[in-house]
């Protein structure tokens, strides 16, 4: 046998809140419903639930604009990461995600370091662009510039 339940919220592999889905009476009466991952469809549910899918979509439209107005800060500045060279230029170590949320947040601008999208951490000097991505509608880039501290230099 299987049942019709209104979602009212999202259930990986199964559907989003406000999606009706049929499912296994197990399923649904010793997972979903006691979780509270579902109720039955009557109308009064179908009401709650399209109320809570407006909220919701205006809470996601609030956190683009602020990640919108917090990726043309991120545009807007330039970060310099100091880092010990050889003889020959070449980094001792390497750039990563974590130095660059680091350099972000002496700068006012905290983000996640899962936000900064590198492919590699960066080995070289100078300067490279760098993708942010801070919601899956907004992306920026990020100008790096990587300069080289001699061996005898002290770090600032």
């Amino acid at each position: 046998m299987a049942m019709k339940l209104l979602l009212s919220e999202d259930v990986k592999d199964l559907g989003l809140a406000g999606d009706i889905v049929t499912v296994a009476n197990g399923y649904g009466r010793n997972y979903l419903l006691p979780r509270r991952l579902a109720v039955e469809v009557t109308p009064g549910n179908l009401k709650q639930i399209e109320s809570m899918k407006k909220l919701r979509v205006a809470r996601e439209m609030e956190r683009v604009k602020d990640f919108r107005t917090l990726a043309e800060r991120v545009a807007a500045v330039d970060i310099t990461i100091k880092e010990r060279v050889s003889d020959a230029d070449s980094l001792y170590g390497s750039v990563g995600a974590k130095q660059l949320v680091e350099a972000l947040t002496a700068e006012g601008i905290v983000l996640e370091p899962e936000m900064i999208k590198l492919d590699e951490p960066i080995k070289t000097l100078g300067v490279h662009r760098v993708k942010v991505r801070m919601h899956p509608e907004v992306e920026t880039e990020l100008k790096v510039w990587v300069v080289g501290l001699k061996d005898n230099a002290p770090v600032e």
